[in-house]
């Protein structure tokens, strides 16, 4: 296994981060994880290097922690470092904070979180968090060690990550949504190394898109068929992002042992600066072949928005929805994502859009967006409309 520093810590992380949001579970329920498979891969990429373990409050309706800790048991706890995360969103008052932090400990069966992460700060739960006093409450817990580190993932525009990075000194480290196809998608490439030249470790989430680039469509497909392309979809998604040397993990969620054998390998093979200029050339035209798929061209530039008149649509969000479903034949996921209010907030989807057209005035690009808004909604709810 091949390490990295991890920020401005004395330590050294694995190359390759152990993910707990996608277990193996029992009959298709996200909620009932299968704990002896699930123990055995966490055990198996332990006793291989990884050291870095990844989970939340939310993930597998609240069993990840409990898996993750039962599988640290028997002296595994003592060989890896936790990251879990507060759930800023169901996050009321103060009070919260211990409450939940409590039951994580009780859950991990452990009495220290290494690594705690705000959970998808975004523009509105970044104050939100602040103003309720995150800080002063993380800062107690660190300096009474029930906290090693704070930090925070993301998921918002790339000024609202910088103002995030710079509105706290006493980050350790972040975790942004990065592959080849999310270059300029939120924090993006310039969020990654704004982060890095601040000291921050950065944990690479979603290095192959949530195991889609590992499928890809026909015309990626005859690229990696040529005699050139020697790595198979998911290394070559992997080593793009270890490429990085500002990159400190690839997190990746692992839902069976052979995924675990698989990145394990793969992360055996990775260095900073280690893909071939003709692999990266490949890249770049893999990602070319993806963009051509796209029914949108929006960039998410957000300078569509806000909507007036107490509209509360996020046209930027609804397109990334439609995009995935559709570059990455991924329609039943991004629909159900969609659909879900805790997901979504239905008051933000494209059917609240009254078509007043001011977006189109602001649009760099253009774009004719109340009418994409029309096809990127019908589209997200076909399903929706068959079952009704």
């Amino acid at each position: 296994m091949k390490y990295r520093k991890f920020g401005k810590l004395d330590w050294k992380v694995s190359a390759l981060g152990f993910g707990t949001m996608r277990l193996p579970v029992i009959n298709n329920d996200y909620g009932k994880i299968d704990q002896p498979a699930a123990v055995d891969m966490m055990r198996y990429a332990i006793d291989r290097g990884v050291n870095y373990f990844d989970t939340s409050y939310i993930y597998h309706n609240g069993n990840s922690e409990v898996a993750l800790g039962e599988a640290l048991k028997e002296g595994y706890r003592d060989k890896v470092r936790i990251a879990t995360k507060l759930p800023c969103w169901i996050v009321n008052s103060d009070s919260d904070f211990d409450r939940i932090f409590s039951e994580q400990l009780k859950r991990l069966q452990t009495e220290r979180i290494d690594f705690y992460l705000l959970h998808g700060l975004n523009r509105d739960l970044w104050p939100k968090m602040r103003d309720l006093g995150v800080i002063k409450w993380a800062e107690g817990a660190i300096a009474d060690g029930r906290i090693g580190a704070l930090g925070f993932s993301f998921h918002d525009s790339y000024d609202i990550f910088q103002s995030i990075v710079d509105g706290y000194r006493g980050w350790n480290f972040c975790q942004i949504q990065y592959n080849y196809m999310d270059q300029e998608f939120q924090a993006g490439t310039r969020g990654l190394t704004y982060a890095h030249k601040k000291g921050l470790a950065v944990i690479a989430m979603e290095p192959i898109r949530g195991g889609l680039l590992a499928t890809p469509p026909e015309t990626v497909k005859q690229l990696l068929t040529d005699e050139s392309a020697t790595l198979q979809p998911q290394e070559l998604a992997l080593r793009w992002v270890w490429n990085h040397p500002e990159v400190t993990l690839a997190l990746s969620g692992m839902s069976t042992m052979a995924q675990v054998k698989e990145n394990i390998a793969f992360a055996d093979r990775s260095q900073p600066h280690n893909l071939t200029a003709d692999e990266v050339k490949l890249v770049a035209q893999i990602r070319d072949a993806y963009l051509a798929l796209t029914p949108v061209t929006c960039d998410g530039c957000q300078v569509c928005m806000p909507c007036p008149d107490g509209v509360k649509l996020d046209i930027p969000r609804v397109f990334d929805f439609y995009r995935a479903a559709v570059m990455y034949n991924d329609a039943e996921h991004q629909r159900m994502m969609y659909s879900d209010p805790q997901m979504f907030n239905p008051e933000t989807r494209a059917d609240k859009c009254n078509e007043c057209g001011q977006c189109m005035e602001k649009c760099p690009q253009n774009l004719p967006i109340p009418e994409l808004l029309k096809k990127a909604h019908k589209y997200l709810t076909e399903k929706e409309k068959s079952c009704s």
